[in-house]
């Protein structure tokens, strides 16, 4: 029972410390300071929450799924002479897994840019 005390003692301290950071914060801060942009104070161009085409999020999932295959090749690539037959298997699964995306986004005219 008395490392629930002490763990609920420590989490009140570090509440207290992060409210008390927040009130020191909010008194020492100026008052009346307008942020503007950070384009050296010129108007921005186009609003900051623009819509994007919906191309542009396949492009991006393509990417994303390019950039995760790096991710797992390259500790595989550390690990696959000790292992043996079995990464070199799993990782063209992986790699056929990763070919169906992209015929499949092919398919549907990811690539396609005009």
């Amino acid at each position: 029972m008395p490392s629930i005390a002490v763990a609920l003692s420590v989490l009140g301290l570090v509440a207290a410390l992060v409210a008390g950071v927040y009130a020191v914060s909010f008194a020492v801060a100026p008052r009346g300071f307008e942020s503007g942009p950070f384009l050296s104070g010129a108007r921005p161009a186009e609003h900051a929450v623009s819509r994007y085409h919906v191309r542009w999020y396949t492009a991006s999932m393509v990417f994303l799924a390019f950039d995760m295959e790096m991710v797992f090749m390259y500790p595989w690539a550390l690990v696959v002479a000790s292992i043996g037959v079995k990464a070199v298997v799993e990782m063209f699964a992986f790699l056929a897994l990763l070919l169906v995306g992209v015929l499949y986004a092919w398919r549907e005219g990811a690539f396609r840019w005009a």
